[in-house]
């Protein structure tokens, strides 16, 4: 399947460059059955969710760092840390990569005047390109948690203070490890969570990190030549029989969510929609693929030409989900990480 049939036009200005206060985001309500679309408020959900629905929605919390370095020759760098690895090591993704290979150093630039500038040493490279930095101990490693600010996708350019960096974590965010937010769970409050739980829908847990390849697009011609990025999962004990003991609808909660329960739907012999599981996924959904476990899904809008745009395609259908996308634009929806929501039912 060719990937430039994934292509949609999208205004820039439609790009949601600031988070609304959580449930006040629009929600384009898509019906698989005869492609009817509803235009609601995100806090609406609840009219489209009933007593038996599990939502299902992945906890991990956002923890890399990005950071200014100073490399040997006194050239600046930029360092993402993307996630702690071993007892003293980040990975992390460097610009320029080409000067800064296994054996250089890098200084990483204090935010403190008055603290010296950890020395990290490359020791390696990760599948991705990126590189793992090793520094003089756990402490340093560790202490780097508070320094840089929170990466935000390449196409928000206005940053986030200090302040408001929670914007870009969920409510219920616990596991650490991620590069973005699992921004479908954005939308929901504390409130409004507490108000669907009263309404008798229920909620599980799972936990998928989010990786540096959700941003990068499918450069490849065709979908069956695009190799998908690994990224961790982990569904336990509890959320495995919260799940297949829902009496209604199984609800994924973003797209991160809908490729865990997938992954783990795929393994799953037959009598369970699922089994506590933890590994690595590579799960490329694509149209043509046979959902074993999600009823409906809460998502986003998604980038031209993306993973997250074929996986959507595949839920509904490719012309419906271009059409809503088009009526999107018409109606000047919000756009990305940032924008308004989607319920595919």
């Amino acid at each position: 399947m060719r990937t430039e049939l994934f292509d949609y036009f999208l205004p820039p200005e439609l790009i949601a460059q600031t988070p609304l206060p959580r449930g006040e985001s629009r929600l384009l309500v898509l019906h698989r059955s005869d492609g009817r679309l509803e235009h609601r408020r995100f806090a609406e959900i609840g009219k489209y969710l009933a007593a038996g629905d599990t939502l299902v929605r992945n906890n991990t919390r956002v923890t890399a760092r990005r950071l200014q370095g100073i490399r040997e020759g006194g050239q600046p760098a930029e360092i993402l840390l993307t996630r702690p690895v071993g007892e003293r090591s980040w990975e992390a993704l460097v610009k320029p990569g080409k000067s800064l290979k296994p054996g250089r150093t890098v200084h990483l630039v204090s935010p403190n005047p008055t603290t010296l500038n950890p020395t990290a040493t490359v020791i390696g490279t990760t599948a991705e390109g990126g590189r793992i930095l090793e520094f003089a101990d756990s402490a340093t490693r560790d202490a780097l948690q508070s320094w840089g600010e929170t990466p935000l996708p390449p196409y928000i350019h206005t940053p986030l203070s200090r302040e408001e960096e929670e914007r870009y974590q969920t409510v219920y965010a616990k596991a650490g490890g991620s590069v973005a937010a699992p921004t479908a769970g954005l939308h929901f409050s504390a409130e409004l969570l507490q108000a669907l739980e009263a309404q008798g829908v229920a909620t599980a847990e799972v936990t998928l990190e989010v990786g540096v390849g959700t941003f990068r697009p499918v450069k490849v011609d065709t979908l069956e030549e695009h190799e998908m990025h690994y990224e961790t999962y982990h569904l336990s004990v509890e959320a495995a029989e919260r799940i297949n003991s829902t009496q209604g609808r199984v609800v994924a909660v973003g797209t991160t969510s809908m490729r865990t329960l997938e992954t783990v739907g795929a393994k799953t012999e037959h009598g369970q929609r699922v089994v506590p599981m933890a590994g690595d996924t590579n799960l490329f959904i694509t149209p043509g693929y046979r959902f074993r476990v999600v009823d409906a899904l809460i998502t986003n809008f998604h980038l031209p030409r993306s993973t997250l745009l074929m996986l959507v395609s595949a839920f509904a259908s490719r012309e419906q989900i271009l059409h809503a996308y088009e009526v999107a634009v018409q109606e000047r929806y919000r756009f990305f990480s940032f924008g308004d929501a989607m319920l595919i039912l």
